[in-house]
């Protein structure tokens, strides 16, 4: 965030290092994700904010006197992002907002709210205040990732100022995506630093650990694996820094951003399992948190945007082939 708002003036390259130190502390992919919204939600408002905007909105959530949620998925849309039901209807001076959205990190807790919402215009972006007596917040029991909340947020009629809209109406779809590319960083960034936390644990692990008189560390089978492991992970740290130093030099990186969460991912994943197997059956007792580290590992690979989505955007935007769907 700029430093005359209060914030650090730093970039995504050193966002991506902080949150990967986090999760690879063994805090890992949730405990990161506990704060990274608070990181990059608020670009549109600095890209897109009026300057009593950003006056306003800004140094609160700077100094943690507010916490923000990110509102935009919604249950029968999915990635289909342009196509989402909830309403801002404007009467006078304000926006009303009715409708539902799902996986909304952070809803229990946060005093803000980034929402978007389909006005006569199109889609239309707001920052606004989580009024409980026009919103419900429901907590969605999950299998992993239990560091930060996940909700289904209901909206029955929340009033919005409208000095609460940022950009013009209409334009909703074209702000987001400017926190869109700092997101996939910072996830490919705390998934490599998961999947280096699960490796060290399998590692350290298979030094120790001796069957039929020597460790099993120095057997092949478990060697080779975790190896492969590691130059995945590194592989997959280089794009998801040459993304944040594209996106830190004002240079396009949609195709490096998504390629990192992509590819960490998919490392994280295979990390996370491998560690799991070399642990054998205690992988599977939460006293040695690799199997915590498996569960986290979902996440990176479903959200914030599919494997699918990625590879269709790489085969599209890249090779030049045409859109399949």
């Amino acid at each position: 965030m700029p430093e005359e708002y209060g914030g650090s003036g730093l970039g995504i390259v050193e966002a991506a290092v902080m949150m990967q130190a986090i999760s690879e502390s063994g805090a890992g992919f949730s405990g990161a994700s506990a704060v990274h919204m608070n990181i990059f939600g608020l670009n549109p408002v600095v890209i897109y904010g009026s300057e009593e905007q950003k006056q306003r909105m800004l140094p609160p959530l700077i100094a943690g006197k507010e916490r923000a949620c990110f509102a935009v998925t919604e249950p029968n849309t999915g990635l289909n992002t342009k196509k989402i039901k909830t309403k801002a209807e404007k009467r006078g001076g304000k926006y009303y907002v009715s409708g539902q959205k799902v996986w909304i990190s952070t809803a229990q807790v946060a005093e803000k709210v980034l929402l978007l919402a389909t006005t006569g215009e199109g889609l239309t972006l707001f920052y606004t205040g989580l009024d409980r007596q026009h919103v419900e917040v429901r907590e969605i029991e999950k299998m992993g990732r239990h560091a930060v909340d996940s909700n289904q947020v209901f909206f029955d009629g929340l009033p919005v100022p409208e000095s609460d809209r940022i950009g013009e109406e209409g334009q909703g779809f074209e702000c987001i995506l400017h926190g869109m590319n700092p997101e996939r960083i910072l996830i490919a960034a705390e998934l490599v630093g998961l999947g280096r936390c699960a490796v060290a644990r399998a590692a350290r692990y298979a030094k120790e650990r001796v069957v039929f008189d020597r460790p099993i560390g120095q057997n092949q089978a478990i060697q080779h694996p975790l190896a492969a492991n590691w130059m995945a992970l590194e592989a997959a740290n280089l794009m998801a820094f040459k993304a944040a130093s594209l996106y830190d030099t004002g240079k396009p990186c949609g195709a490096e951003a998504n390629a990192a969460k992509y590819l960490a991912g998919e490392a994280c994943f295979d990390a996370c399992q491998q560690a799991v197997m070399t642990f054998g059956g205690f992988g599977y007792a939460a006293e040695y948190h690799v199997e915590r580290y498996l569960r986290e590992s979902f996440v990176g690979r479903i959200a914030p945007v599919s494997r699918e989505l990625i590879l269709c955007y790489i085969a599209e935007r890249v090779l030049g082939l045409p859109k399949s769907y």
